[in-house]
């Protein structure tokens, strides 16, 4: 069956960069898109007007929120709360999952939705571990690739695994607590799943290695996750560079910076991904353009009071710059906005952090760091996979360069229509198959019973009304 969606801007591809053709249309047959541009006098099976919208192609999410809390409670603290939301000392040795597995499944299948609603079309998971007994479990992300084959999402899965666990010591310093066996088995389970799912769901799906931050996997488990990665020929993610506590950490343990620890665990190279990479010296930045590439958070990283010194300078160094949302909702529009202002305020240059390349980074960048020349771009022989946004609303306002309009005057409320693999997941702002309004309240009670369970592992045990404070008395 082959759709022509006709709009008024339509991201097309040269070769080498996108273009912007004015009134154009995507033609896809099958999965493959057979024509980007201008006017299409072939024939074809059904025909989308899309009005005055801007078609692209789908974004790509490096590191995608699979969970519902993990931007809303932990970016922000109350007086004197810093650091309550880690797990306590006296919690590791009592620790256990907060909810059964039917309902963790949900939280996947809820978070799943919402890239789909954003636009997301690629997504490369992330979820805290905060609520489980340790980290994911192979038998978790059988359930989740389930999820992601039916509403039809392209992933790149694999469950995390880890060698100890960040705590909150009674006396308020911060340090990690081991049981190397299970990072052991966690990377066997992790091995598993790729050798079971890569190619699954019409090869929609591939495994991938993705262990938690770096200062949570010992030594040896490093270097057994590179070895695992050659053999399998696969990708692997790993968080660091993200923050003081890891570095310091880091330093004490090993008397090395992570850069160090990466590449004598032979991990820094084409198949590493690496988001936020924040914390190094300007002077070494160049050494992160051997890897695959990182997953830049701008939103999640103002939302803890950072940002990346300076998106430019990486990109002038040849680092490939991805995009992750890691953050609830995971708006990718609203997270280009972000990274395009902060890199204005953290250079002092208006020109800095171009609309245009932040889009860039959204798809060219992200298929780059997954290997993939049929990602991230409209043009004969590419997936397709392709995001809608209406300009059309009334809040949007005129239309000026579409990219910069995108970016300044639209959210991930604005897409209406996503295309994966030549199937509609979305069109007009519903998903087939997906009861929103019962999934709404389902989340929310999970939401609610999530958010009491943290003053369980809270090292001074304190009631969610002190944790996290309402921004004003409620009154009846």
């Amino acid at each position: 069956m082959s759709t022509l969606i006709k709009a008024s801007h339509v991201v097309g591809f040269d070769g080498t960069d996108h273009v912007i053709h004015r009134d154009g249309c995507v033609v896809y047959s099958g999965d493959t898109v057979v024509h980007a541009g201008g006017p299409y006098d072939g024939p074809v099976d059904e025909v989308i007007d899309a009005g005055l919208a801007l078609v692209g192609p789908g974004f790509i999410d490096l590191d995608a929120l699979a969970d519902i809390d993990h931007a809303i409670l932990d970016t922000w603290h109350g007086p004197g709360t810093a650091g309550g939301l880690a797990w306590s000392e006296d919690y590791f040795a009592r620790r256990h999952a907060v909810f059964p597995p039917h309902d963790t499944l949900f939280m996947r299948e809820y978070a799943l939705t919402q890239l789909i609603r954003n636009g997301i079309t690629t997504a490369m998971p992330i979820a805290a571990e905060t609520h489980s007994a340790w980290a994911e479990s192979y038998e978790e992300f059988a359930g989740v690739a389930e999820i992601a084959g039916r509403l039809g999402l392209r992933m790149y899965l694999g469950p995390s695994y880890r060698s100890g666990v960040p705590v909150l010591r009674a006396d308020g310093s911060r340090d990690v607590l081991w049981e190397p066996e299970l990072g052991e088995r966690g990377l066997a389970d992790a091995i598993r799943f790729a050798r079971d799912f890569d190619g699954a769901h019409d090869g929609r799906l591939r495994g991938v290695l993705l262990p938690c931050r770096i200062e949570t996997l010992t030594p040896g488990l490093l270097r057994a996750t590179a070895e695992a990665a050659a053999e399998l020929d696969c990708l692997v993610r790993l968080h660091c560079m993200q923050g003081e506590t890891e570095l310091a950490l880091l330093s004490r343990w090993y008397g090395k910076h992570p850069l160090e620890v990466l590449e004598e665990a032979g991990l820094l190279g084409p198949r590493l991904i690496v988001p936020h990479a924040r914390y190094l010296d300007p002077g070494q930045v160049g050494r992160l353009a051997a890897l695959a590439g990182i997953a830049h958070c701008p939103l999640t990283s103002v939302r803890y009071g950072d940002a990346l010194h300076d998106f430019d300078a990486y990109r002038a160094a040849g680092v490939n710059v991805a995009l992750g949302t890691d953050s609830f909702p995971p708006d990718m529009i609203r997270n280009m906005d972000y990274g395009n202002n902060l890199a204005k305020l953290v250079t002092g240059r208006l020109d800095a952090g171009s609309a245009a390349d932040y889009y860039r980074a959204a798809t060219l960048g992200g298929a780059r760091a997954l290997g993939r020349d049929d990602l991230g771009r409209l043009a004969p022989g590419a997936k397709a996979d392709l995001t809608v946004v209406d300009l059309s609303g009334p809040r949007v306002g005129p239309v000026d360069d579409p990219i910069r309009t995108l970016l300044m005057n639209c959210g991930g409320a604005d897409v209406t229509t996503v295309v994966i693999d030549g199937r509609v997941v979305m069109r007009d702002r519903v998903i087939p198959g997906v009861d929103e309004s019962a999934m709404r309240e389902r989340a929310q009670d999970y939401f609610d019973r999530m958010k009491a369970a943290y003053s369980e592992r809270d090292h001074l045990r304190r009631p969610g009304a002190e944790l996290f404070p309402a921004s004003f008395r409620e009154v009846s």
